[in-house]
Formats: structure tokens, sequence, C-alpha cells
């Protein structure tokens, strides 16, 4: 059997990408890691419009990654912010990988224009790939990808 003999619907990359996998969703995912929290900060500094914005942050509630807390400016309406759940915690060596391949292949002359560092040591932080027992894997080549038993065959399978 061949790896291209399974199915791919289930896979899940492609469920991760349908929760987080919109430009504006990972930008308001950085926003939140950042410390930005309310709908009109969120918007101002995405440069989102409210549509978008609403829609996106609706479907990080109902996944569960982000989740409303009321409050209330003197003489305001009460209003929602929104903070990462342990879920969307779980999110952060991703945003991590993001940023750290941006600085490496896009960032321009003058370096990358945001730096996160460990707060006890000053060093910057990264995102590291590493299996159960701790061992670093430095290339996909270290690794072995293999069906489980929840994966499923293709109907048809795909021949070159």
């Amino acid at each position: 059997m061949d790896w291209l003999d399974f199915d791919t619907a289930g896979c899940s990359i492609q469920k991760t990408l349908d929760v987080i996998g919109e430009k504006w969703t990972v930008l308001i995912l950085r926003e939140a890691f950042n410390g930005v929290r309310r709908f009109d900060q969120i918007r101002d500094h995405v440069g989102v419009s409210d549509p978008v914005l609403s829609d996106r942050l609706r479907k990080l509630v109902k996944a569960g990654v982000l989740a409303t807390t009321p409050y209330r400016e003197p003489g305001r309406r009460a209003r929602n912010e929104y903070r990462l759940t342990s879920k969307g915690l779980d999110l952060y060596p991703v945003m991590i990988s993001l940023l750290r391949w941006g600085d490496e292949h896009c960032t321009d002359t003058d370096g990358p224009p945001l730096e996160v560092v460990h707060r006890d040591c000053g060093e910057p932080v990264r995102a590291v790939v590493e299996c159960a027992a701790g061992h670093s894997l430095a290339s996909p080549k270290e690794a072995l990808a293999s069906p489980t038993s929840a994966a499923t065959m293709r109907s048809v399978p795909v021949r070159g």
C-alpha cells in the first residue's frame, strides 16, 4: 500500500486549516497572542472590516479557540473581549513557527519588525519539533508518517 491510497479528508492539517486557515483569522490570533482583546482595537490594528472581523471572531469562539469575556466602559454599553482559551494557547508553537519562517524568508534587509524573547533570559523564542522521548528532529527525513487505524482507504487509489 502507498500513502496515496489513503483518503486525506480526515487529515488533521486540513481540519486545522478549516479553523485557522484564513489570513484574517491568523492575524486576529496574532493580536490575541499580543494581548489585543477588544473588537475595535483588533479591527484598527489589523485593518480588517467589521463584517469580516465579526465573522472570524464568531468562528474562533465557536471552535473554542477564543472565549468572550464581558466588559463595560463607564457610560457605554457592555461589550466582549476575546481571550485565548487553552485550545487557543495550544496554537502558540504554530504562531511562533510562522513568525520564524517569515523572519527567515520574508523580511527586508533591516530585519524583522518584531522579536519574541523569553521573558526570563531574553533569548529568542523558537518552535522545536521533537518526538515524545525528547529527540529533536531537524528534517522531515527523520520522521515517518504512517496511517493509523482512523485512516480510510481511497475508493479509487491514485497511481502515478
